[in-house]
């Protein structure tokens, strides 16, 4: 279950972000982004850990961190979270605020190559309804044995349904 003070402080960061957040949000919001969906502030933890990662998308597993002034002197800190998230199966790419406010094709250039590299897994199509009756299980065989299976034949027109008259 989700800790409740956990998922309220990822709400206050999420309408308190920095000014590289923001600058990298603008780009990556509502699937801008090569067709990603990434949330910002996102809370990701198990029953050992609880982490609010800056950005995150679920196709591909894909957490992006900005490390600015904070995360200097902590880089053991660091070590040991993005371990766990990759134990979640996530890849993560950590860039400095400095890198995002200096140089954001940079940056969005190298993470258009790690989701090339992860891939974007397409939609499944939506069956249609005819698709949908397809798909239900077959009867067993011992209620087709002495049945003739075959509801087509073929006729100098086609295929025809058997018993049908031309």
């Amino acid at each position: 279950m989700r800790d409740p003070k956990l998922t309220e402080r990822a709400r206050k960061m999420r309408s308190d972000m920095t000014d590289p957040e923001t600058r990298l949000w603008l780009q990556l919001r509502a699937k801008r982004f090569d067709g990603v969906k990434f949330r910002r502030q996102k809370v990701i933890q198990d029953d050992t850990h609880r982490y609010i990662v800056d950005f995150a998308a679920n196709d591909p597993k894909l957490i992006i961190e900005l490390d600015g002034d904070t995360h200097i002197g902590r880089e053991s800190y660091d070590m040991v979270r993005t371990h766990f998230l990759e134990s979640k199966g996530y890849a993560v790419a950590r860039f400095t605020n400095a890198e995002v406010m200096t140089n954001l094709d940079g940056v969005l250039e190298y993470l258009e190559g790690v989701i090339a590299r992860l891939g974007v897994q397409p939609p499944l199509p939506t069956l249609s309804p005819e698709g949908e009756r397809a798909l239900e299980i077959a009867p067993p065989l011992s209620l087709l044995q002495g049945r003739d299976t075959k509801p087509y034949e073929r006729s100098e027109l086609g295929e025809v349904e058997r018993g049908r008259d031309l």
